[in-house]
């Protein structure tokens, strides 16, 4: 078969084989397809997205959300109170994340030892893999000044004696246009899409866009083969087509949402009754501010400078992390707060505009249990994900440091994005409205570009998915190499964990594959 295959332009059933078959194509599917490949292994790599390059990245949000997004950029909790960012093209996320790269937070490995046994030492460092990681995709410290967004972060916490990095980026020859999630118009952005992905088609893997797996078929211990079908204009999955997969190992890397989703149609075994359960976000909280100055946080980096001074507090709350978000108009206007005359006369001093933003570190509290993925009536997945107490004590902790962060850069006016605040003139009247804010869903908006768990791994089969190699308790032959097989939120973004850990994972499948 030639390289690459579009299925919504299939016309008949079809029937495929391969060594390996791995299922997405984001920051897991591309690394391992990459190393299976090099390894010598037949790999088919199957999307659900479309294969869009650079020539169609017009940095226009118009174009990039209905085409680069699971539900166009409108995918939302079962109950529509927070939502989820996540892409679905050729290149997962990573083709439209917004770069930020940073190695798993050690006291995060820590918890995850003390809860599921997980030792990521000795042959099971991360270590050297994060570093072939950041030497693969060019992923080290953006040298370049912070844009007027960053700026903001940063000038806060100095002001403030805060603690604060400058982001490691995985960038190569970046122009700083700042349209990141929007698919890189250059090839800057070290994506799946332009490193691994093109290195494992040239090393003779095959790719299929535009397909969605719907089930596996298996017998006793082992998958028998993949049900999938092309998917219609609107990636929605198809019935006039089938689509016949077998393989000898099976690598399943739909994300936290679609990976528990196959697993779930595909009634697999679930002993530990974890399966769809315990999935995290990193719940967010955003804080707008309008300077006197020009911000244009549009342009350049969105992501070039962060602050840990929350993430691990002394107490028993809530950690979260500060970052900066990019201000695009169709991103802004859909989160800014009004109606009317309200809402326009902030969009005319967009240019004005900074934005913070908390990531709220879940899961690492009896109180903070994440979400659970479900099956709706077309078998789509869904997340519930019930905002406790708990996480609402932390949202308005996060918008208190957002505001006095902002105040302390020298923001003229500060406003929290809630449904009853308004723009605040000095802290202590931002402190004092936000103390009093209803903590409540649909009037406290919240969102999420990074989703974890759900196949968590445990080296007791009760207490998780998947092994510590991500390979599943019951099935032999399935292996699982994407974000969903983290027992909790990280507490930083996502991808170079999942770069490392699949990276590591890859070099012991190709050991144990090419001995069998």
């Amino acid at each position: 078969m030639t390289h690459h295959l579009d299925a919504s332009q299939f016309t008949q059933d079809q029937q495929f084989e391969a060594d390996i078959v791995i299922i997405g194509s984001g920051a897991g599917g591309g690394i391992a397809a990459e190393q299976l490949a090099q390894a010598g292994f037949s790999v088919l790599l199957l999307e659900e997205g479309a294969y869009y390059t650079r020539d169609d990245f017009v940095m226009e949000e118009r174009w990039a959300y209905p085409n680069l997004y699971q539900e166009g950029a409108a995918r939302k909790t079962r109950d529509q109170a927070i939502g989820i960012l996540q892409g679905r093209t050729v290149g997962g996320s990573t083709t439209v994340n917004w770069t930020t790269s940073i190695r798993t937070p050690k006291l995060t490995l820590d918890y995850w030892q003390s809860e599921f046994d997980l030792n990521f030492s000795g042959a099971n460092e991360l270590t050297p893999y994060f570093e072939k990681a950041e030497q693969r995709l060019n992923i080290q410290p953006w040298p370049v000044p912070p844009n007027g967004n960053n700026s903001v972060l940063q000038r806060g916490c100095q002001a403030l004696g805060w603690e604060h990095t400058i982001i490691s980026r995985n960038v190569n020859g970046c122009a700083n246009l700042g349209y990141c999630g929007m698919g890189c118009p250059i090839n800057g952005k070290q994506s799946m899409l332009v490193s691994t992905i093109p290195a494992a088609l040239a090393l003779g893997a095959s790719l299929i866009s535009r397909i969605s797996v719907r089930k596996f078929s298996w017998q006793g211990g082992n998958i028998t083969g993949i049900e999938a079908v092309p998917v219609d204009q609107h990636f929605q999955p198809r019935n006039d087509i089938r689509i016949g997969i077998r393989a000898k190992h099976y690598i399943l890397a739909a994300g936290a949402i679609g990976s528990p989703a196959i697993l779930l149609r595909s009634k697999v075994p679930n002993p530990s009754g974890r399966l769809g359960k315990h999935t995290y976000l990193h719940p967010s909280l955003i804080s707008g501010a309008l300077f006197a100055e020009e911000i244009n946080g549009h342009a350049g980096a969105p992501q070039s400078i962060y602050s840990d001074q929350f993430v691990w507090p002394a107490t028993d709350h809530i950690g979260y992390k500060l970052e900066a978000a990019p201000v695009h108009p169709v991103l802004m206007a859909t989160k800014l707060l009004g109606t009317g005359e309200q809402h326009a006369a902030l969009m005319q001093q967009f240019n004005r505009l900074q934005v913070t933003i908390a990531l709220l570190r879940d899961g690492f509290h009896p109180q903070s249990q994440g979400g659970r993925v479900l099956l709706d009536s077309q078998q789509q997945p869904v997340l519930d994900y019930p905002i406790t107490d708990y996480l609402w004590q932390g949202a308005r902790r996060a918008l208190l440091s957002m505001a006095e962060l902002q105040f302390a850069a020298g923001a003229r006016q500060v406003l929290p994005i809630h449904h009853d605040a308004k723009l605040y003139n000095s802290w202590r009247e931002a402190k004092a409205a936000i103390d009093a804010l209803p903590m409540q869903k649909y009037r406290q908006t919240v969102a999420s570009a990074h989703v974890m768990g759900g196949c968590n791994m445990s080296v007791d089969p009760g207490k998780g998915v998947v092994n510590q190699q991500g390979r599943h308790h019951q099935l032999q032959n399935l292996s699982v190499f994407d974000g969903s097989i983290l027992p909790t939120s990280l507490g930083a973004n996502p991808q170079l964990t999942i770069y490392g850990m699949t990276w590591l994972n890859c070099q012991l499948l190709r050991s144990e594959l090419t001995t069998a």
